[in-house]
């Protein structure tokens, strides 16, 4: 069967074109090499249907027999991508490729390095087509509802042999540079497979990459040629336009620079876009405003669960004078009435989640007010999903949260499934610790439905999800969408 495997895997590689048929030898011999196998025959094969998630599997099989490959996801992982990376181009000729297209093209350019990014399997379509996702409506417009699992979870071999290894600090982290062709290890991901797209953003060195995760089309991510931290300021909104004036497709947005309401990695500066368009992006402006000194552009408050005020022009200049000139005031605005405190004993709270679009002739930044305080009442914070919803979101609602898109954990299928069967059936849900978290939430919704059946009862499940997360969303509102939280968002632009 490896004679069989490698012949249907480098055939994978010359029909994606990610390897030229005069390199078929070559690969061959490559993937002989990584199997320590001297000897090679030209089997009889069936070669028209190539699936590859079943190729790499019959191969990784193969190096667990040689004692190549422990039976564990991260160390199959970490061969498969080595297997994988034997049909690639080197990064200068993926990058020639790109530009070559992008004189086509922007769209061009990224659905070629895209379609790339998945036939290389550095995105795992066959993960990522496992995760579930639906839509649910809200008051706000329709709401994306993702449940991901295609990031595995390390077994205990990886978490032990990671424990065991030597402490490394290369790369410094999962966005840095020099991720691009490293072999990966227990606790850091293969990147072999991993090519990046160098860009000019103001005038510094960045990368452009797709996420291995894809948690929406074409989610791709920005980041510094340099690790350093995340900063939102006035050179941020010039990043951002800078890019959406390369990729005019794109959205182009970034998470905060503080704790609980930034993203997963403050270390490493880095934007996070795509080719989609998100609930938040559809939402209407409720109540226009004008702001003294930039009555040219075209300013009001989204209808949004989370404090957005939207900005428009044709010169993304005016809109980049206007975004520093709101966080500049914003950082330094306290109004006690409304629970917003820029600073407590020392440490700053306000920041801004932005985003940045081009729609036609005009560019759009949405600028996401955000705050990080605590209390004795809510610890992980006071703009953060609450206690009563923590069964289904706890964690911090970052970039791609705050536009509309919940990216809930992989353990919420298991629990739905099982929920689904204990109300169906009518068994008591505290009896089992693995749902037990859940029986408020259903003792909540429950008399709202006559009928619930095993036909409907997982679509009143998801809907029900929808509706938390819809509620996780007003929870990170620093001003809510009532009349009071209107008048005290006006407030603060009446500020300006």
């Amino acid at each position: 069967m490896l004679y069989e495997n490698i012949k249907k895997l480098v055939e994978y590689g010359i029909k994606t074109g990610l390897t030229p048929e005069c390199e078929r030898v070559y690969t061959t011999n490559l993937l002989l090499d990584l199997f320590g196998e001297n000897n090679y025959e030209d089997v009889e094969t069936d070669m028209e249907n190539l699936d590859l998630e079943e190729i790499l599997a019959g191969l990784l099989e193969e190096a667990k027999e040689r004692g190549l490959v422990e039976d564990s996801v991260v160390f199959r992982d970490l061969f498969d991508t080595k297997l994988m990376n034997c049909l690639l181009p080197r990064p200068a000729q993926v990058q020639q490729e790109f530009w070559k297209e992008y004189e086509k093209s922007p769209e061009a350019a990224t659905e070629f390095f895209y379609k790339f990014s998945q036939d290389s399997d550095y995105i795992r379509r066959y993960r990522v087509k496992k995760d579930m996702k639906w839509k649910v409506d809200s008051p706000y417009g329709e709401i994306d509802i993702t449940i991901n699992l295609s990031k595995p979870e390390k077994d205990p071999k990886a978490i032990a042999a990671a424990g065991a290894a030597k402490a490394v600090s290369y790369p410094k982290c999962q966005l840095c540079m020099e991720n691009e062709g490293y072999a990966g290890r227990a606790d850091h991901p293969a990147r072999e497979t991993h090519r990046i797209i160098p860009l000019t953003i103001n005038g510094t060195r960045w990368g452009f990459q797709y996420s291995p995760y894809v948690y929406y089309n074409e989610h791709c991510i920005v980041f510094n040629g340099q690790h350093v931290p995340m900063k939102i300021d006035r050179d941020a909104f010039v990043k951002l336009f800078d890019f959406v004036k390369q990729f005019p497709h794109y959205f182009l947005g970034s998470n905060a620079d503080l704790p609980i309401v930034g993203g997963s990695i403050l270390s490493h500066d880095h934007f996070q876009g795509g080719n989609y368009t998100f609930a938040m992006a559809k939402a209407p402006i409720e109540i226009p405003v004008s702001i003294p000194g930039y009555e040219d552009v075209e300013a009001g408050i989204v209808k949004w669960p989370l404090s957005v005020l939207r900005i428009r022009s044709k010169y993304e200049k005016r809109l980049i004078d206007l975004a520093d000139h709101v966080l500049q005031a914003w950082r330094n605005y306290t109004d006690e009435e409304a629970f917003i405190y820029a600073h407590t004993e020392g440490t700053p709270h306000n920041t801004i989640t932005p985003i940045a679009r081009k729609h036609g002739e005009m560019f759009e930044l949405d600028l996401t007010l955000r705050n990080n305080i605590t209390t004795e009442e809510h610890p992980l914070g006071v703009y953060h999903p609450h206690a009563q919803y923590h069964n289904i979101k706890k964690e911090n609602i970052g970039l791609i949260e705050v536009m509309g898109l919940a990216v809930l954990p992989s353990r919420l299928k298991e629990e739905l499934e099982i929920l689904a069967e204990y109300i169906v059936e009518g068994k008591e849900i505290q009896s089992n610790e693995k749902i037990e978290k859940h029986a408020n939430w259903v003792k909540s919704f429950l008399p709202k439905y006559e009928n619930i059946s095993r036909d409907n009862v997982m679509d009143i499940l998801k809907e029900e999800v929808g509706i938390v997360f819809t509620h996780v969303l007003e929870d990170a509102g620093v001003y809510k969408c009532t009349e009071e939280g209107r008048k005290a968002f006006l407030k603060f632009i009446n500020s300006l």
